[in-house]
């Protein structure tokens, strides 16, 4: 049997995902990539290099995960980081991308664990990426503060459910080096300002925590902030 993790990233294409594909990969795991795009799927993890390889899989579409993940073989660690942005208030509010979000973080990460569990084993662990707006809501974020909120509840009837696999959550709050906020840099700066830490949750931040829980055996149902004190102002 190989002594290389076996590790899955679904939503691995960018951002904190594809960091932590990327830092294990150069460790010299075995590390599978999903994203929605099938050719740029294979042309990030051709980038990553290693002993990555690239999936197609739309989180949207539960009823295909399925056959996604068909060819998937062992699963030692799972990180769940795929996500779909949604800008939407209730005053202007928008049903269906509200309802892709929600599917995406809620039906799509609980599908892919339907999916994988029977090819995991009591040594493994997963981790799902939910976010602060969870409890620190902000205008707009009515779909993320419900999805975020719903991860959270989430991982305590997997891990239940699903024992004696171990099922956490990273809850990050904005990081900053990640594409979509790296442009961004009123909020980056607001951010580092409400850390006690006065520095920002980088992705480095977000793949050594996520590696915490999955590595230790002792972590399970944890729901785990990392903001620098942040919620604490």
């Amino acid at each position: 049997m190989s002594d290389r993790t076996q590790i899955v990233v679904i939503g691995g294409t960018s951002g904190i995902g594809r960091h932590f594909a990327r830092t294990f990969a150069d460790r010299g795991d075995d590390v599978v990539v999903t994203g929605r795009d099938a050719a740029r799927t294979k042309a990030v993890a051709d980038e990553i290099g290693g002993r990555t390889r690239g999936l197609a899989l739309d989180l949207s579409d539960p009823d295909a995960i399925g056959g996604a993940l068909e060819d998937v073989e062992h699963v030692d660690w799972l990180v769940l980081s795929a996500l779909d942005r949604d800008h939407n208030t209730v005053r202007d509010y928008r049903p269906a991308d509200a309802v892709r979000l929600l599917t995406v973080k809620l039906v799509g990460y609980t599908e892919v664990l339907h999916r994988l569990a029977p090819k995991m084993t009591g040594e493994s662990a997963a981790v799902l990426i939910g976010g602060l707006a969870s409890h620190r809501p902000y205008p707009g974020s009515t779909t993320v503060t419900t999805a975020n909120g719903g991860v959270s509840a989430l991982v305590r009837t997997l891990a239940l459910e699903l024992a004696p696999i171990r099922i956490s959550a990273l809850h990050p709050s904005i990081v900053a080096d990640t594409p979509f906020w790296s442009d961004k840099p009123a909020a980056r700066d607001a951010a580092e300002k409400r850390a006690l830490t006065g520095r920002p949750v980088t992705m480095r931040d977000c793949t050594e925590a996520i590696e915490f829980l999955l590595r230790n055996r002792a972590v399970n149902g944890v729901n785990l902030n990392i903001d620098g004190g942040e919620v604490l102002m």
